[in-house]
């Protein structure tokens, strides 16, 4: 497991982190990741909270707006967070999380 700090610019609008496949936006890219395990805030680090959700889904339990509700939280800790706890040892870059 991989700590990649978090970059933001002035506004705090952008946040960044250098993936395997270069500097990538948290927002874009982390988000939908499956490597993406979790971001830390503070001394704690969170789950992402898209991964619960994804096995609620494969469940048959979660609705489509438990995805737009862990889209909201995950935005949330990534404007408090400093890192991102990354699943991705092997350098692989970017993996969908969501896949048709």
């Amino acid at each position: 497991m991989k700590t990649l700090p978090i970059t933001k610019d002035a506004s705090g609008n952008r946040a960044t982190v250098e993936c395997a496949t270069g500097e990538v936006s948290v927002h874009k890219f982390c988000a939908f990741c499956e490597h993406c395990k979790g971001i830390k805030v503070g001394p704690r680090v969170y789950p992402a909270p898209q991964e619960q959700v994804q096995k609620e889904m494969k469940r048959g339990s979660a609705s489509d707006e438990a995805l737009m509700v862990a889209a909201l939280q995950f935005n949330q800790l990534v404007r408090d967070g400093t890192a991102i706890e990354c699943a991705d040892d092997q350098s692989q870059g970017f993996r969908p999380r969501y896949r048709l």
